[in-house]
């Protein structure tokens, strides 16, 4: 019976899931009424067929078992690991968040496999086959996944940061009482703050106004975590995910990060760029650095700038909640995520409370430019274009060393010698005057950017290896199914 099942099993399909001797492993699975394979209703035929070293060895069933455990155990042991092995290998996991989507898919054992080989083979009519158990609970937990409870259910429990019909309804509520409030000539209208910039200076030039900071402006930020969670939601769902299967994506894993680098790519470039413009009207463009000290404090900002800086902080809050809810799938390197975010977050309050947004615009702009050409090549990645992903990524690194190194050594050097431009006037610790800049702080502005360098540092380590990897073809030696993919790989949408 085991020969026969070999025999008429060896044209066959078989399903991805039970393939795991082509791979490499070892499947020590004995089936049962459970799989389905033993139903007698459903005219299955099942059969093992065994092989050592390419000989035939006809032992008993509960022989092959045993034989089978001792030998999963041989290659399933862990094995001690080192500092030396962390870091040689850091940059080989799948679902590392910034060098995982650039690795080739590899099938490869750690050990050279001497013992028993498996394969089991499964035939059953193609006209009855139904979805694996695992495939239809993937369906269901997606489905519920996504399924409000009700708005007010969805408010509570934040369910509405990943359904962008629960966040559509939160955004519309405050517009229309703004219109209402319009429409009855309430002014101020109490709205307002949630929708636009507040505190506008008075008594200056109609072509050149500009706003302070005040209470206020929590209002708005809070507002805009809901707007970027409906952007998010809905541009990856409704926008993204169709064009990533139209481009040929099938499995959830991959459109999930498919859609997660189409939105970072999109919101990265508006935001570089928008940077860029802001920056161009200001007198620190490209870098001149002295502006950032000279003329301190600047804390009547341009309309541009203020918003910009106010949105940056409403996205970055936006995006630690979703790793708190983990409404994207953690990766490898997820502290190291978060102490980005929490990093990112405190250059971003800290900079816009003590009047230092010339130097806050520099550092977002030197972070966002690089951060598009990443989310880009992981996108071509993905898409499995060899030529130009090659060419991308080329030109990543590159963009990456200018702006996330070279520039920002630049402003590290600034901050650590051209601090003393800072009007003598304004060098006092004095916040009821808008005046911040007492000796000490030179060391609080240096401190979080030299952080996020060392972020970058340890980022740019691994990229470099993956260059090096490449141009010498050395082999990786991580035992993955696909390229960001570490699900079933019946799991497709």
């Amino acid at each position: 019976m085991t020969w026969l099942a070999g025999l008429l099993g060896c044209g066959m399909r078989l399903p991805a899931s039970r393939t795991s001797a082509y791979r490499g492993t070892v499947d020590t699975k004995i089936p049962t009424h459970d799989d389905h394979l033993f139903n007698p209703f459903d005219f299955r035929l099942f059969g093992v067929l065994y092989f050592p070293s390419l000989i035939q060895c006809p032992f008993s069933m509960s022989e092959h078992t045993s034989q089978l455990h001792r030998m999963n155990k041989s290659l399933l042991r862990k094995r001690s690991s080192s500092v030396h092995k962390v870091f040689h290998n850091i940059d080989t996991r799948s679902h590392h968040h910034l060098t995982g989507s650039f690795l080739p898919p590899t099938y490869r054992l750690s050990k050279p496999a001497r013992s028993i080989h498996v394969l089991i083979i499964i035939i059953r009519p193609t006209e009855t086959r139904t979805p694996t158990p695992d495939r239809l609970r993937f369906k269901l937990n997606n489905d519920e996944f996504y399924r409000s409870k009700g708005l007010w259910n969805d408010f509570k429990t934040l369910r509405w940061m990943r359904l962008p019909s629960s966040s559509f309804k939160m955004l519309m509520i405050p517009v229309v009482l703004y219109v209402f409030f319009a429409i009855l000539a309430i002014e101020p209208n109490p709205i307002a703050p949630l929708l636009f910039i507040s505190y506008p200076i008075e008594n200056r030039a109609i072509d050149d106004p500009r706003y302070a900071k005040g209470w206020l402006d929590i209002a708005f930020i809070t507002y805009h975590i809901i707007v970027f969670s409906f952007i998010r939601q809905f541009t990856i769902l409704k926008i993204i995910f169709p064009v990533a299967r139209y481009l040929g994506i099938k499995k959830q894993a991959k459109l999930d990060r498919f859609g997660e680098q189409a939105y970072a790519m999109l919101y990265y470039g508006a935001m570089g760029f928008w940077g860029l413009y802001i920056m161009s009207k200001l007198p620190t463009w490209w870098y001149r650095t002295e502006n950032f000290w000279i003329g301190y404090p600047h804390w009547d900002l341009k309309p541009a700038l203020k918003r910009y800086y106010l949105m940056h902080l409403s996205y970055w809050i936006q995006q630690l909640i979703v790793l708190a809810l983990k409404i994207e799938k953690p990766r490898n390197d997820f502290h190291e995520l978060v102490a980005h975010h929490i990093v990112t977050l405190w250059l971003i309050g800290w900079s816009y409370g003590i009047n230092m947004t010339l130097i806050g615009n520099a550092v977002f702009v030197s972070m966002d430019i690089p951060d598009t050409f990443l989310a880009l090549s992981k996108l071509l990645n993905y898409l499995n274009l060899e030529r130009t992903k090659a060419v991308s990524f080329v030109f990543f690194i590159g963009i990456w060393t200018y702006f996330r190194h070279y520039l920002n050594v630049v402003m590290l050097h600034s901050i650590w010698t051209e601090f003393d431009l800072i009007p003598d006037e304004a060098r006092f610790f004095r916040p009821s005057d808008g005046v911040w800049m007492a000796g000490w702080m030179k060391y609080q502005i240096f401190t979080p950017v030299l952080l996020l360098q060392f972020l970058n540092l340890f980022w740019y380590f691994l990229i470099l290896r993956i260059l090096y990897r490449t141009l010498t073809g050395s082999q990786i030696t991580d035992v993955r199914s696909d390229d960001e993919d570490d699900g079933n790989d019946e799991k497709e949408d």
